[in-house]
C-alpha cells in the first residue's frame, strides 16, 4: 500500500470522514485541524478590530444617539470594546460552525470589514445605532430570500467561466495587497502623494516589519520544502519572534509619532488570560426604526447598498476558495453552492440582530485551504476557536498583523496562478477579467472588481453585436452595479 493509500484508509476510518468526505477530496483529519487553525489566526484580528471601528465614527468621537448607550461610550470604555469583542466571536464562532456543518465548504465568516465601516460612519451618522443594525438585518433577510428564490445562485451560474477565474485571481491579489498594506511594509504616501509606497517615505521601518519579513521567508521556505503545517508552523515562529522583539525593543503600537510600530494588537503577554463574556448587546437592533429616521427612499438605497456588497462579496469569495481547493466543477460552481448562499445569508442577519454588523464570507479563508484544508469540518474548527476567544480574548492580541499576514502573501500567489485559465486573446473575455482582477486590490473593494469586470463584459458584447450571447441575468446585474456605481448622485437627488 502506498503512502497516500495509507493516508487516506485512515482518513476512511475517522468517524468524521463519512459525514465531511475528507477523503473522498483528498484530505486528512490533520490537514483539517490545521487548516482551521491557520483560517482562525489569519482572521482572529477582527475580533480586536470590529470593536475599534463600530465603537467610535470617522471624526473619532462616540456614535451618535443610541451608539454611546448601546456600546458604552465609545473607546474610552474597556468595558464596551469587550462587549463588541464578545458579540464579535459569538456570532463568528456560531455561523462559521453552521457553514461547516450544512455546506461542508472550508469558509469561515465574521463581520465584514468594509461593511462595518461603511455602516458606522455612513449609515449610523443618520440613526442610532439599533436603528442601523435593524437595516443589517433587512438586508440578509432580503437576500435570504433571493437565496430561496434561487436568484442568487442563478446569477452565480450565470457568470461565464472564465470570468469566475479572474474573480479568483483578483481576490488573490487583494488578499496579497491585504497582507502587505497591514504588515505596513507598503503604507499610503504622505498626503496621498504617491497613493502606496514602500514602508514608511520608501524605506521600511521598525522590527515588525522584520518580523513580517521574516515570517514571509519562513512560510514559503517551508512550502517549497512541502513541509505539512508550513502556514502554521511559519505564523507560530512569527509570533514567537514578535513577542520576543516586543519584551526586548519595547516597540509599542503602530501610531503618527511611532510609524515603525505593530499593527493593531502589541504582542506581549497578557496580565490575565480568562475574561467572562458579556452578551448584553445581543438582540439589540430595531428592524424598521430606519425608516422612521431617514424616510423610505433613503432606507431603501442604504439596504440596497448593503445588499448588492454582500451579494456579490460573498460570490467572488466562495469561488476563489473553491478554485484554490481545486472543489469547482466544469462550470466554475462549488458544491453545495445554495447551502453557502443560505448560511452566508443568515449570517448577515444574524451580525445586525446581535448589534456586530453584518457577517460574511472571509477570503483569509484561502489561507486555511492553503494549509490543505477541503472540508467543512476545518470550519468547525475555526468556529470552536472563535468561541473559545471569547472567554480568551487576552490571548487573541498575542498575533500581531506582521505575524499573520505573511500567510495571505502565499494564499496570493497560489490563486494568482490561476490566471493561466484565462484566454487573453478573447478581448470580450480579457478585458472585463483584467478590470475584474486590477479594480479590487486597486478599490480594496471585490463587490467593485466584480461589477466593473460584469459592466465591461456586457458593453463588449454589445458593441460587437453579440448582444443575443449575454445571459438575460448578466443584463439585470450589470444594470444593478451600474446603479451601485451612481448610488451617490442618485441618493443625492432622490434625497
Amino acid at each position: 500500500m502506498s503512502s497516500s493509500q495509507a493516508t487516506t484508509a485512515r482518513s476512511g476510518s475517522n468517524p468524521f470522514d463519512s459525514f465531511f468526505k475528507i477523503s473522498e477530496r483528498g484530505s486528512t483529519l490533520g490537514r483539517e485541524l490545521r487548516g482551521g487553525l491557520v483560517t482562525f489566526f489569519t482572521m482572529a484580528y477582527i475580533v480586536v478590530l470590529n470593536p475599534l471601528i463600530l465603537g467610535s465614527a470617522k471624526d473619532g468621537t462616540p456614535l451618535v444617539e443610541g451608539g454611546p448607550q448601546l456600546i458604552g461610550g465609545g473607546l474610552d470604555s474597556g468595558a464596551a470594546i469587550a462587549k463588541v469583542a464578545v458579540a464579535t466571536a459569538l456570532v463568528a464562532g456560531v455561523v462559521t460552525i453552521v457553514m461547516g456543518l450544512v455546506a461542508n465548504f472550508p469558509l469561515a465568516l465574521a463581520s465584514g470589514l468594509g461593511l462595518n465601516a461603511f455602516i458606522a460612519f455612513s449609515v449610523a451618522s443618520q440613526m442610532t445605532w439599533a436603528d442601523a443594525m435593524g437595516l443589517v438585518v433587512l438586508e440578509g433577510l432580503i437576500i435570504l430570500v433571493l437565496v430561496f428564490t434561487g436568484f442568487r445562485k442563478a446569477v452565480f451560474e450565470a457568470v461565464p467561466v472564465q470570468l469566475k477565474v479572474a474573480i479568483s485571481v483578483g481576490i488573490g491579489l487583494f488578499i496579497a495587497f491585504i497582507g502587505v498594506v497591514d504588515a505596513g511594509f507598503v503604507r499610503p504616501g504622505v498626503g496621498g502623494v504617491p497613493p502606496v509606497q514602500l514602508g514608511v517615505g520608501g524605506n521600511l521601518k521598525g522590527w515588525p516589519v522584520l518580523v513580517f519579513v521574516v515570517g514571509l521567508i519562513l512560510i514559503i521556505t517551508l512550502y517549497a520544502r512541502k513541509v505539512k503545517g508550513a502556514i502554521l508552523i511559519g505564523i507560530i515562529s512569527a509570533t514567537v519572534l514578535a513577542i520576543v522583539v516586543e519584551a526586548i525593543v519595547k516597540v509599542g503600537g503602530r501610531t503618527t509619532d511611532n510609524p515603525g510600530g505593530w499593527g493593531l494588537s502589541v504582542p506581549k503577554l497578557p496580565d490575565q488570560v480568562f475574561t467572562k463574556p458579556n452578551f448584553d448587546l445581543v438582540g439589540e437592533f430595531n428592524l424598521f426604526g430606519s425608516f422612521e429616521r431617514v424616510g423610505l427612499i433613503s432606507a431603501l438605497l442604504l439596504i440596497f447598498t448593503l445588499m448588492l456588497a454582500d451579494f456579490f462579496d460573498t460570490m467572488g469569495t466562495m469561488t476563489a476558495i473553491g478554485a484554490e481547493a481545486g472543489l469547482l466543477d466544469k462550470d466554475g460552481n462549488p458544491p453545495n453552492s445554495q447551502r453557502i448562499l443560505i448560511v452566508d445569508s443568515v449570517a448577515a442577519a444574524a451580525g445586525g440582530a446581535a448589534s456586530v454588523s453584518s457577517n460574511t464570507s472571509y477570503i483569509e479563508s484561502a489561507s486555511g485551504v492553503g494549509e490543505g484544508a477541503r472540508t467543512g469540518l476545518a470550519s468547525v474548527v475555526t468556529g470552536i476557536c472563535f468561541l473559545i476567544s471569547m472567554v480568551v480574548a487576552p490571548l487573541v492580541t498575542l498575533v500581531p498583523y506582521e505575524a499573520a499576514t505573511p500567510a495571505l502573501i502565499l494564499v496570493g500567489f497560489l490563486m494568482m496562478t490561476q490566471v493561466k485559465g484565462i484566454d487573453f486573446d478573447d478581448i470580450e473575455l480579457a478585458f472585463p477579467a483584467f478590470l475584474t482582477i486590477i479594480l479590487m486590490p486597486f478599490t480594496y473593494s471585490i463587490t467593485a472588481g466584480i461589477g466593473a469586470g460584469f459592466v465591461s463584459f456586457v458593453i463588449l458584447k454589445v458593441v460587437r453585436g453579440k448582444a443575443r450571447q449575454v445571459h438575460p441575468l448578466m443584463w439585470v446585474v450589470s444594470a444593478l452595479f451600474v446603479i451601485y456605481f451612481a448610488i451617490g448622485p442618485l441618493s443625492d437627488w432622490l434625497t
